[in-house]
């Protein structure tokens, strides 16, 4: 869907509308988190903010099929690390080994999309920063969840609180011309919205019942399934190196499992 959308400003700005509307309806349903989890729900939504105006940039800088897969490799990688170093966890040999071949699958998958030059320096740095910015809002969850009553509740706040920001700098920067421009993709936006909430909530959710750093890992799988998407419906070529590095990809999730 955000494929879709040509002018990423706007579709950055309607996915934000679509998931604040949905966190609206859900904050009157679910039960105000505790003090503890506070902090982390502030931190996390600074976080994800800045991790979208990073991969706004690199979007406007780079091609979409080889800034997005580098950022989210990225981030699964930074967050085995961190978790190990900063939270104390623990990851058996085959975890550590699927988390690096998942992380490796999703660069070939980038590289897979043309070499990055020196012209593309400044978008790779911008998806670097993002995923940088993932592996931040991803512990800073995994955390704070913890601290939640309820999860669901930890997801409505989190998402009210980001949500308003990206439209309000549309809106700055675009003042009376942003109406004109969000209608033509308004129901493809508002939709990419609520199912980026709902993908999201579904990763929070998870870091609350399992590891971290393996959850960060499987997540990130939807690159592969957005090629095999390409491939069927935009008739892109699937490639041999997107072949190798699916199945990289496959193998260090059976290492995760």
């Amino acid at each position: 869907m955000a494929h879709r959308i040509p002018d990423k400003l706007v579709g950055f700005a309607l996915i934000n509308c679509g998931y604040t509307l949905c966190a609206a309806v859900l904050v009157r349903f679910t039960p105000v988190p505790p003090a503890a989890a506070w902090p982390f729900i502030a931190a996390s939504a600074a976080l994800e903010v800045a991790s979208h105006l990073f991969l706004l940039r690199a979007y406007q800088l780079g091609d979409f099929g080889q800034m997005y897969p580098l950022a989210r490799g990225l981030a699964p990688l930074l967050v085995a690390v961190a978790s190990v170093t900063l939270l104390g966890g623990g990851l058996t040999l085959p975890q550590a080994l699927g988390v690096l071949l998942v992380s490796g699958g999703l660069g070939a998958l980038a590289l897979g999309s043309g070499r990055v030059g020196r012209a593309q320096l400044p978008a790779l740095g911008a998806a670097v920063g993002t995923g940088v910015l993932i592996a931040a809002y991803t512990l800073v969850d995994s955390s704070g969840v913890r601290h939640a009553d309820d999860t669901l509740a930890y997801i409505a706040w989190l998402f009210l609180l980001q949500g308003p920001i990206l439209p309000l700098v549309a809106l700055a920067r675009r003042r009376g011309a942003l109406f004109a421009q969000v209608r033509p993709v308004l129901g493809t936006g508002l939709t990419g919205g609520v199912l980026s909430m709902a993908a999201y909530g579904l990763v929070i959710w998870a870091q609350a019942h399992g590891d971290v750093a393996s959850v960060a890992a499987l997540r990130e799988t939807g690159i592969l399934v957005a090629a095999v998407i390409a491939t069927l419906f935009f008739r892109e070529p699937f490639g041999r190196l997107r072949l190798i590095a699916g199945a990289v990809m496959l193998t260090g999730i059976g290492l995760l499992r």
